[in-house]
């Protein structure tokens, strides 16, 4: 597994949550990989979970940035901005990510550092 391919999947996942699809986010992920967000929270491991997490905010006007990304073997840590608004409503979350990677690039797992209660600003 390389750090570009690696690199690439961050990059369209971030790009995805900010404008893209449930479908095309979790077409990102490998069959059976898990998504714990935030950590603590019930692990979704099937694609409809993933589809119905996923798809949360896929009505939602939204944008993402992507910070930074650091990269050692098969994983991937990242911090990124998602801003979403609805209505006269917006909020901004920066969470961090970690995520575990196949030999074919793709997301076998996720777990994203925030605590709702103290990083969902509304701006």
């Amino acid at each position: 597994m390389s750090n570009d391919k690696i690199r690439a999947t961050v990059e369209s996942y971030v790009e995805l949550v900010g404008a893209g699809t449930a479908e095309a986010v979790v077409e990102l992920f490998a069959e059976g990989a898990t998504v714990e967000d935030p950590i603590g929270a019930d692990i979704r491991s099937t694609r409809e979970a993933l589809l119905e997490f996923y798809g949360a905010i896929a009505g939602l006007e939204r944008s993402t940035t992507l910070s930074w990304v650091r990269i050692a073997g098969d994983t991937a840590v990242f911090e990124f901005s998602l801003t979403t608004a609805a209505g006269d409503a917006s909020f901004q979350i920066t969470p961090i990510d970690i995520m575990r990677f196949d030999d074919d690039g793709r997301v076998v797992s996720m777990r994203a550092v925030w605590d709702p209660a103290t990083d969902l600003k509304q701006i």
